[in-house]
């Protein structure tokens, strides 16, 4: 124990003033008002159409109870993930981060669990080195692995390892087995690689690695993803479960004049669970303050949003008016646009979102089949759906065998990892 009593209380008063000086019992008028005001459509501060609903704009709520017990609307779904070691750092200079790639289905394939798709991505300073593998098959052709070497940095290699292994094992995974999903592929996480996209957003050095042409075949093939399944008229989704985005709020925060908004937020994240949370007191004026706390909030039924497009921040890359990373598009670029709408889990206190190209969510049948499988699956699981928890179970890397895996390099490379503190004082802290 670190903490005598008196300290213990010195923090419940510290608690108890910032209560006092931080009120937030008017913040659900300023969601309801940002929802009724603004969004329909967002204008960003050129004027542009940062985000619009696609159909008619509500909020809705379903019985947890009588939801979760509905037949499915899709037959079979898949689910898709990739799960990485961590970027490992070694004292030759190597830079390396492994990830592998499943995809799980519901019902159960034990065939096409067996199938991974390895990539270890390095980054060295020695430009002399060729590390570039073509893909090698191994397990009688169930797994097939492959070595990226990252484009040269003087920063970030750490971050770039870990983005393009993850991604490009993810991706080509998809691809390979695409033809396998005959209903519906949910890819645990965004519908796009959010952190390449991002790097046109950061310094000058990431900006121009964005132009290389590793990260852009990254993107590629989740472009060719969209078009796979669009052509194929099989919906493909991505299911975020910690949604970080800014879209909304950082917009409204950039409006200026009579338009201006106080928006006290840090993500949409936080708007969207303050919309869809619904507690005892709030909405009557007859009411005493709301209640606050697990005890006040309703969670007998499962809240959500209809479906809004969204061109904002990495959205704007795929837009239709978007350059797609440099990407050719095959197909109308209207199609590729992101879809997303979010769900509250009011058990866990948790917002999800989830994500489809616009090829899907324009159809009005596709999009409420859509909306009722996932919430569905939310309420039944108080959680992500039952594939993406698969998917995530089959490419998760244990912190063991993180572990071993290290060793192996070391034992291999002969060299060793190079270690910190924080990893000796709390072990494995990826």
């Amino acid at each position: 124990m670190t903490l005598d009593p008196v300290h213990v209380d010195s923090i419940a008063d510290l608690a108890a003033y910032l209560a006092s000086q931080v009120d937030d019992t008017d913040h659900v008028d300023v969601a309801a008002r940002i929802w009724s005001e603004f969004l329909d459509p967002l204008y960003g501060p050129d004027g542009r159409v940062v985000i619009e609903p696609v159909g008619e704009q509500r909020l809705r709520a379903a019985d947890a109870a009588s939801v979760a017990l509905a037949d499915s609307p899709f037959e079979t779904v898949h689910g898709l993930d990739s799960g990485t070691i961590n970027p490992t750092t070694f004292k030759n200079g190597l830079v390396v981060d492994l990830a592998q790639a499943a995809m799980a289905s519901v019902p159960s394939n034990l065939d096409l669990h067996r199938h991974r798709s390895i990539v270890a991505a390095t980054h060295v300073t020695d430009a002399t080195v060729p590390l570039d593998e073509p893909w090698r098959k191994v397990d009688e052709g169930y797994c097939r692995w492959r070595v990226l070497n990252a484009p040269r940095v003087s920063r970030y290699a750490e971050g770039i390892v870990h983005a393009l292994a993850l991604y490009l094992a993810e991706s080509s995974h998809a691809l390979e087995r695409a033809d396998q999903v005959s209903d519906l592929l949910i890819l645990d996480g965004p519908l796009y690689p959010v952190e390449l996209l991002n790097w046109r957003e950061r310094d000058a050095e990431l900006r121009a690695l964005s132009e290389e042409l590793k990260p852009r075949s990254i993107v590629e093939n989740y472009v060719r993803l969209v078009e796979s399944f669009v052509e194929r008229e099989v919906p493909l989704c991505g299911f975020v479960k910690n949604p970080a985005s800014k879209r909304i709020v950082g917009t409204l925060r950039d409006r200026e004049g009579d338009g201006a908004v106080d928006v006290p937020w840090t993500d949409d994240a936080a708007f969207f669970t303050r919309l869809l949370e619904r507690r005892d007191g709030e909405g009557d004026p007859a009411s005493d303050k709301p209640t606050h706390g697990r005890e006040g909030r309703h969670t007998a039924e499962v809240t959500f949003t209809n479906w809004f497009v969204s061109r904002g921040g990495v959205d704007a890359t795929v837009a239709a008016d978007g350059d797609a990373y440099g990407v050719e598009r095959r197909l109308n670029p209207e199609l590729y646009e992101t879809c997303f709408f979010t769900i509250y889990e009011p058990q866990t206190d948790v917002l999800y979102r989830v994500e489809t190209p616009r090829a899907f969510a324009r159809d009005e049948a596709l999009r409420e089949a859509l909306t009722r499988q996932f919430v569905g699956e939310v309420a039944a699981r108080r959680g992500p759906p039952e594939a993406v928890a698969k998917a995530d179970e089959l490419a998760r890397i244990s912190a063991g065998e993180k572990s071993a895996l290290r060793q192996k390099f070391e034992e291999t490379l002969e060299t060793d990892e190079i270690k910190r503190y924080d990893e000796l004082r709390w072990g494995d802290i990826g």
